[in-house]
């Protein structure tokens, strides 16, 4: 484990490789998993206030099931999350012309809409943050079969999970808290 102030960083974020790859994937971090994004209390208010800017990019079953379950719902596990249809795809997400489920937060901030990325938790993904009294533990927690591919051409381009990561990263915790996760792992890799 790294330690930096009081986060917890698993060995793996430094040491296993990891580049996300949408041609294999299709996105499927979006519609598979126990339950929605996780969000934080902030995020559940930035995702109400920003939903109307990117309404227009959902398709309408997702629009309807934001009406009926609200902007957020409540997991028993993981606090405040998106709301799914049918415990599958997030309703944020929208499919492109490539078959690519992607999120329609994200596509509004890229085009200078909305100034919200999208949740800290997806961003970071296939980072998992657990919050405890003292610390923040933060792990490298790929999709066995789904992440697959991403892990292979990570390998092969050669790219840590934390590089992979750094805006994210940055975005989360700030540029000193990276550096010192990028120092670090150069030691390590000496």
């Amino acid at each position: 484990m790294i330690a930096i102030d009081n986060v917890l960083v698993s060995d793996d974020v430094v040491k296993e490789q990891f580049v996300c790859d949408l041609t294999k994937c299709k996105g499927g971090c979006c519609v598979d998993g126990d339950c929605g994004a996780p969000l934080t209390e902030e995020e559940t208010k930035l995702v109400a206030d920003n939903y109307p800017a990117i309404k227009k990019y959902l398709p309408e079953k997702h629009i309807l099931e934001v009406e009926q379950q609200g902007t957020h719902t409540i997991d028993d596990e993981f606090g405040y999350v998106t709301p799914t249809i049918n415990g599958g795809v997030c309703v944020y997400a929208y499919t492109d012309f490539a078959g690519i489920v992607k999120c329609g937060f994200e596509r509004a901030w890229r085009e200078g809409e909305i100034a919200f990325q999208k949740p800290i938790s997806c961003h970071l993904y296939p980072i998992r943050i657990k919050q405890l009294p003292d610390y923040e533990a933060v792990n490298y927690s790929p999709r066995k079969i789904l992440c697959a591919p991403a892990c292979t051409l990570g390998e092969k381009l050669r790219v840590p999970v934390y590089q992979f990561l750094k805006d994210a990263l940055i975005r989360k915790y700030g540029p000193d808290f990276y550096d010192a996760l990028d120092a670090t792992a150069k030691h390590m890799n000496e």
